[in-house]
């Protein structure tokens, strides 16, 4: 894989990776299958156990990691073993970085019918449930929010109940995790309130799009002429 094809998580990661150890072996000391070392690698979306797994063989922590990520501007982490006072001493000066507002959204049945199996989730733009911290990675996007995965139509990847970052003004590449808000809106008039698609990016004209859902696991395509946007999932908030 190559290094921009990379999570920004598992960049981050890799500067407390033990030294003499391998990406892989750092995964088998800490207990962590290759399988989900390989979705976090590409999709960037590890669980909070997963990383404190990690960290702990690492002789880090999950409170540390976060600290530095959310708080320290990119390239700021130490190197593995440093420890926060030396990476202050070296002039880490942590930034206070504005919240992400938690939007509203709830299940909304199922796009093209009651048959089709594909998950439609309902996202209220007006409403703010909470604010959560924002990843040093969306600092430049003023737009970006986070929505509560529910449905389990994107199992295993995201888990009904947690909550993803989305950032619409990241770049989309094919095989991102995507937020498709589609041309359509609710009928009780102008509340903010948009129909959306959390699905896997499989391929992209200036007709379509193809989407891919895990559960169960398909690939439809949606007309251009049906969204009104295609956000990027920007990972899991832990």
């Amino acid at each position: 894989m190559k290094p921009d094809e990379e999570s920004q998580i598992y960049r981050d990661l890799m500067r407390f990776s033990p030294e003499g150890l391998t990406p892989n072996a750092w995964a088998v000391k800490a207990g962590v299958s290759r399988t989900v070392w390989t979705d976090m690698r590409r999709h960037g979306n590890p669980s909070r156990r997963t990383l404190e797994k990690l960290l702990a063989a690492a002789g880090s922590s999950l409170a540390e990691f976060e600290m530095l990520r959310i708080g320290g501007p990119e390239g700021a982490l130490p190197a593995a073993g440093a420890s926060l006072g030396e990476s202050r001493r070296r002039g880490w000066i942590p930034q206070s970085l504005p919240p992400l507002p938690l939007r509203g959204c709830s299940l909304a049945g199922e796009w093209g019918g009651d048959t089709g199996g594909i998950e439609l989730m309902e996202i209220r733009y007006r409403s703010e449930l909470d604010r959560l911290p924002r990843p040093a990675k969306l600092a430049a996007d003023p737009d970006a929010y986070a929505v509560t995965v529910v449905g389990d139509s994107m199992w295993p990847r995201f888990r009904p109940g947690r909550c993803v970052a989305v950032s619409p003004r990241s770049p989309v590449a094919i095989g991102d995790d995507v937020l498709v808000r589609l041309s359509r809106e609710e009928p009780d008039g102008d509340c903010g309130v948009r129909l959306v698609l959390l699905k896997e990016l499989v391929r992209r004209t200036s007709a379509c799009i193809e989407l891919r859902q895990f559960n169960p696991d398909m690939v439809f395509t949606v007309d251009v002429a049906d969204m009104e946007a295609i956000e990027k999932v920007a990972g899991e908030l832990i």
